[in-house]
C-alpha cells in the first residue's frame, strides 16, 4: 500500500499530518507522493479539491480519504481523534471504493485552439462586466438564448455546492448527469429563459456559444480555467460526463444523503 499525505498546511492540519505519520510508520505501508494508491487529505473540501486536481492525471489508480480539521467538510469522513482508526482500515485495505462522477471542460477558442479541464463539483461561466449573452445547446440542439451574470454546470455531488446557492436541485449522485443552473438571469417581456435549472442525462452534452468578445471568467471548481489574463476569445464552452469517476476508499464511507443531512439539516431526526 501506498500512499499520500496531501495537506492544506494549516497549523491545526500540520499537526494531524504528524500524527498520521507517526501511525503510518507503525505498519508497512509506503509513503509515495508520486505515485500513491490512496490520497489522504488534511484539511477541508478545498483541500480535497487541490488533491483531486493534483492527482487528476492519475485518476483512474488513486483514491482517495479526507480528515478534515475545523469545520466539517462535505467529502472528508474522518476527524483528528480518528487517525488512528483510518490508518487501521489502510492497513487492511482490500481495495473497496465508491465512485462519483465527473465532468469535462473544454474550453473552445475563437483560433480554434482547445484548454480541457476536469471537475469534481461544478464548472462557472461569468462575464466581467454587463450581461453575459449566450446561446444553450442540448446535445446540439439550439434550447435557448441566455442572457444574466452567468452559468453554472455541475455534477451531482457538486450539486450540493454553488448550484444549490443559485437555486438548484440536490441531485442524488446515483443518476449520473449535468445540472445547468442559471445565474441571475434576465427575464421580461422581451428576454426570456426557462428561469429554471436544467438537469441532462450522461448521453447528453451541452455547448454554451458566446455571443460576445469582452472578457469572461470561466472556473473548473477552485480552479482558474479563463480569466482576465487570457486574451484569447472564447468561442464556446462544451461540457460532457467524463469517462473517469473519483474514487473514495470505502472504510467508513458516509452516504451521499446523510452528508445532506448533516451539512445543511444537521442531523435533526
Amino acid at each position: 500500500m501506498k500512499v499520500s499525505i496531501y495537506s492544506n498546511h494549516t497549523e491545526d492540519s500540520n499537526r494531524v499530518s504528524d500524527l498520521i505519520m507517526k501511525e503510518i510508520n507503525k505498519t508497512n505501508i509506503e509513503v509515495d507522493d508520486d505515485n500513491p494508491e490512496v490520497v489522504i487529505t488534511v484539511g477541508g473540501d478545498g483541500t480535497l479539491l487541490s488533491a483531486f486536481h493534483h492527482y487528476a492525471h492519475q485518476i483512474d489508480d488513486v483514491r482517495f480519504v479526507g480528515v478534515h480539521t475545523g469545520h466539517l467538510g462535505f467529502y472528508t469522513d474522518w476527524r483528528d481523534f480518528e487517525v488512528g482508526q483510518m490508518v487501521d482500515g489502510l492497513a487492511s485495505d482490500n481495495g473497496q471504493k465508491v465512485s462519483y462522477p465527473l465532468v469535462c471542460v473544454d474550453i473552445i477558442y475563437q483560433d480554434g485552439s482547445v484548454d480541457n479541464f476536469t471537475a469534481l463539483n461544478e464548472s462557472t461561466v461569468k462575464k466581467i462586466e454587463n450581461t453575459m449573452v449566450c446561446d444553450i445547446y442540448i446535445k446540439g440542439e439550439l434550447f435557448e438564448r441566455f442572457r444574466g451574470d452567468g452559468l453554472c454546470v455541475s455534477t451531482p455531488t457538486g450539486s450540493t455546492g454553488y448550484n444549490k446557492s443559485v437555486g438548484g436541485a440536490v441531485i442524488d449522485p446515483s443518476l449520473v448527469g449535468l445540472q445547468l443552473g442559471e445565474i441571475a438571469s434576465i427575464n421580461n417581456r422581451v428576454f426570456r429563459t426557462l428561469g429554471s435549472p436544467i438537469i441532462v442525462g450522461k448521453d447528453q452534452y451541452l455547448d454554451l456559444v458566446l455571443n460576445t468578445d469582452e472578457q469572461l471568467i470561466v472556473s473548473a471548481d477552485n480552479l482558474q480555467a479563463h480569466d482576465m489574463d487570457n486574451k484569447k476569445k472564447i468561442a464556446k464552452i462544451h461540457y460532457e460526463i467524463s469517462p473517469h469517476e473519483i474514487s473514495f476508499a470505502r472504510y467508513r464511507h458516509t452516504s451521499f444523503w446523510k452528508r445532506v443531512d448533516e451539512a445543511f439539516i444537521g442531523g435533526i431526526k
